[in-house]
């Protein structure tokens, strides 16, 4: 095997292992009630997070995917408007965190944190939610009056599972390079 191999069956691992825990999350969470419709507090996105500062955007989106992918078949919710909104959620927040991450590549002095990430991408989760709520399955102008409390609540658990993230990071340590 070469060492490109290696590397590229590792990252598959990895992957793979980060995906299924935030999948596993993901279903946990989807078998809690909610005060309000659609408000999750969106703990797998914690996986997606540490996967981000710890290996790569493209990990990240990988993991993030197939949570929605394979977390919408378990759940029974694929190609359901559940599913859709998702899907435009991770979306969102994919594409937050990848102009955040390279926000902290081209001004590493003005560096975003974990929860500053975190607070980012919930914030493009929702509104990648709403977007697609608003444009497909409800075109009414009422429902912009659930933006702010959806926003809040998107805030909130954004500077939550942040918290989270950068104390499991924390304690992880740095990742061990590649060989």
């Amino acid at each position: 095997m070469t060492q490109t191999q290696l590397i590229a069956d590792r990252e598959d691992r990895l992957v793979a292992g980060f995906a299924t825990l935030a999948i596993v999350i993901h279903v946990i969470e989807a078998g809690f009630p909610s005060p309000i419709p659609g408000v999750k507090p969106g703990l797998a996105n914690v996986i997606t997070l540490i996967v981000l500062l710890r290996h790569s955007l493209r990990m990240a989106i990988w993991v993030a995917a197939l949570r929605v992918l394979v977390g919408s078949l378990l759940v029974g919710s694929f190609m359901t408007p559940g599913f859709w909104l998702s899907a435009s959620g991770a979306l969102g927040s994919l594409l937050a965190l990848s102009l955040g991450s390279g926000w902290n590549r081209l001004l590493p002095s003005l560096r975003l944190s974990a929860v500053g990430l975190s607070v980012l991408s919930a914030l493009a989760h929702m509104g990648g939610q709403f977007f697609v709520a608003y444009e497909v399955f409800v075109p009414h102008p009422g429902l912009l009056r659930l933006m702010p409390p959806l926003l809040t609540a998107a805030l909130v658990f954004g500077v939550a599972t942040g918290l989270v993230a950068a104390g499991i990071v924390r304690r992880l340590g740095p990742p061990v390079p590649s060989t």
